[in-house]
């Protein structure tokens, strides 16, 4: 298999003609190569096949601009022609649509003067953009129908016209969870200019709407609130027309991922659970619009759908398996076995878009780069963008897949990076990556982020070690539900046991190992750090959990984390709760951990990261620092809160696992020395 990646690696980059085999490789990625990488983020592929339109992220350069997100830009590529930049700059696009004659790109931003997100369009041949529609809301999707003359968004309503004369008095009163604007859908008459948006009559929140390819349908996926918790855990598949009747209701239970229509507009395929306490939508399903009957076409046993796509008689999908993924083209009507388009081996494919002639075109990563976009041909995957030029020049440590066994028997799966210069028989300190979820995997593809800088800690000589522990998905339905109403044990022991075959190798050295992870990841970084202290050296901790009885009370999901992660209530399981939470087992801390969380965390509330720091701080038994992110939620998106969460989860590890450890090292990363030298080389270049 490492051979294999290997070869697909060199074509793939030889396809795009990089022209640097023979240049010198600079050693290693640094922090602040991170902070640049930018990747192809969306595609879609006309429906003539003649064209690819496809968002590629800008990311913002740390104390050089103001702060945000990274912008996303458009650019358009003709099949077998270089790609052009059609709308770039300080932009944010999103949601690309083509008209069904190929001949405009349709998308949602916020343009010039705007307060909120409309839907614009623009020619593909040439032309400036023209907003389409616009409200008092941030248009959040919309669909186009066959003939592209009506156009349906999905929208909050907007605030009313009092609200901001009460504000400015002082009213601000939030009801929790009651005053939350709803989420619905509304008609667009496209030859009308003059004609007004026409909200639609479909019982509850509407979460996302496709015409039918044939008539005026819609598909839609609703839930009964607008609220995270209806969205995960309640939604409801349904054809209505566009007054509101329904055509046809799909009886499903569970979590429900991407919902499409055939080609002929007879039947619909979605992603979808086995039932209520699957941990995810990784089946694959078909629906009769006629007879309203749902059966289930491809099984998630051992491994998850990801995406899927309907051409003509055929469902193309993505499907991961452990630490791999392929394409696969399942004829629906006819009785013949199904056909890797890509099989497993070949780059970790994201997502997919398919033209009316059959061209087949996938988002992928690698163990060299992150997200490009690939045509899919009968010679294999053909890459066609390069975002990241310069990262051809730097030398990356190498990457596996490395299997082991937990200490009951169960198989776990990871993958391992190595230290950039790794020297057989020398031993190595090791910084464990923890995902978040549960129900998530990592893929032996491209890993490095901000909050994961496993190339960067690599070139610094780190062994980086990525587990897929039970709970993960990738290995199907039965291994996603290992960890239900199991909590941190045997799930946490799972990354335990892979430190401990490591080290049992040589490669490892036991007594400098560290631990980070978000969400989940934090969950199981807070209970490294406690119940199995003497384990670890260092921690750091993001968004984590560290009481469960609290954050069951605090948490948008408390009936997804019922369904299917506890599969208890807290007062019918008051004890387990409290025993399987890290600040149970507070005692045991002697591992210093660094804690960091934004403070507008709806998932994992920041009181989470407080009390976890409390408890350790007033015990005192080893180092812990909080730092809060203002603004930020369940994950860091400013540039500028990246950086600075990369910068201190790097010198947290240094510190402890190479250093002297002791105290802490500062709280303060000197940012102010870094903003004045880039203000002086800014001004010198002037």
């Amino acid at each position: 298999m490492k051979n294999i990646l290997f070869f697909m690696g060199l074509a793939l980059f030889a396809s795009v003609g990089t022209g640097t085999s023979h240049a010198a490789k600079n050693k290693g990625l640094s922090l602040e190569d991170i902070a640049k990488i930018e990747s192809v983020t969306s595609a879609q592929v006309s429906p003539d096949g003649k064209w690819i339109a496809y968002t590629q992220s800008k990311k913002r350069k740390p104390y050089i601009d103001d702060d945000g997100p990274a912008w996303s830009e458009l650019y358009v590529k003709p099949v077998g022609k270089e790609a052009k930049p059609f709308i770039v700059g300080e932009v944010n696009i999103g949601s690309v649509r083509w008209s069904s004659d190929s001949s405009h790109i349709y998308y949602i931003a916020m343009r010039n003067a705007d307060t909120f997100a409309g839907v614009y369009s623009i020619p593909v041949d040439g032309g400036e953009s023209q907003k389409v529609v616009s409200i008092k809301s941030n248009i959040m999707s919309y669909t186009l129908n066959k003939d592209s003359d009506k156009l349906v968004f999905i929208a909050r309503d907007a605030a009313p016209e009092h609200t901001e004369k009460l504000v400015q008095k002082g009213f601000q009163a939030k009801v929790y969870e009651e005053d939350v604007a709803d989420v619905k859908a509304w008609l667009v008459n496209l030859n009308d200019k003059e004609a007004e948006p026409k909200k639609l009559d479909i019982d509850g929140a509407v979460i996302s709407a496709k015409f039918s390819p044939v008539n005026d349908q819609l598909l839609v996926q609703t839930s009964p609130s607008p609220r995270i918790d209806d969205v995960y855990m309640k939604k409801t598949l349904q054809v209505v027309d566009l007054k509101g009747n329904v055509v046809a209701k799909f009886k499903t239970e569970g979590k429900q991922g991407k919902a499409i229509w055939s080609t002929d507009g007879q039947h619909v395929a979605f992603l979808g659970a086995n039932d209520y306490n699957d941990p995810t939508a990784g089946a694959l399903y078909v629906a009769n619009v006629k007879d309203k009957t749902v059966s289930k076409r491809v099984s998630n046993d051992e491994s998850h759908v990801m995406d899927l796509a309907w051409h003509n008689d055929d469902i193309i999908y993505i499907e991961h398996k452990g630490l791999e993924s392929r394409v696969v083209k399942a004829a629906f009507m006819r009785r013949i076995a199904s056909m890797p388009l890509v099989d497993y081996g070949n780059g970790i494919q994201r997502s997919l878009s398919v033209a009316n002639n059959g061209a087949v075109y996938v988002l992928a990563d690698t163990a060299k780069h992150p997200r490009e976009l690939f045509a899919i041909t009968a010679a294999g995957m053909q890459r066609l963008t390069n975002t990241n030029p310069w990262l051809d020049d730097v030398q990356l440590a190498k990457q596996e897949g490395f299997e082991y066994e937990a200490r009951d028997g169960l198989k776990i799966q990871g993958v391992l990076v190595y230290p950039l210069n790794y020297k057989n028989g020398k031993r190595y300190p090791m910084i464990a990556f923890i995902h978040g979820g549960p129900e998530a995997h990592r893929s032996n593809g491209w890993n490095t982020r901000y909050a994961d800088p496993i190339q960067a800690v690599a070139a610094k000589g780190y062994f980086a070690f990525i587990p897929n522990y039970r709970g993960s998905t990738g290995r199907g339905d039965e291994f996603a539900r290992l960890d239900q109403h199991a909590y941190a044990d045997p799930e946490f022991t799972d990354i335990l046991d892979g430190k401990f075959a490591l080290v049992e190798k040589g490669m490892v050295d036991g007594d400098k190992v560290g631990i980070t992870g978000g969400s989940y990841g934090g969950y199981a970084t807070a209970w490294s750090a406690t119940k199995l202290s003497e384990h670890y050296a260092a921690g750091v901790m993001f968004v984590g959990i560290s009481n469960q009885l609290s954050k069951f009370g605090t948490t948008d999901i408390p009936n997804e984390m019922h369904a299917v992660h506890a599969r208890a209530w807290p007062w019918d399981d008051y004890q387990w709760m409290l025993e399987t939470s890290p600040i149970y087992h507070v005692k045991n801390a002697k591992t210093p951990l660094l804690i960091m969380h934004g403070d507008s965390d709806t998932r994992v509330h920041p009181s989470q990261s407080m009390e976890l720091y409390r408890y350790i701080k007033t015990l005192g038994q080893a180092p812990v620092r909080l730092v809060l992110y203002p603004g930020e939620g369940h994950g860091n998106r400013k540039a500028a809160a990246q950086y600075d969460y990369s910068l201190r989860l790097v010198r947290w590890m240094d510190h402890y696992l190479k250093g002297d450890g002791g105290e802490p090292p500062s709280y303060d990363l000197k940012h102010e020395k870094k903003l004045e030298a880039e203000q002086s080389e800014k001004a010198t270049d002037k």
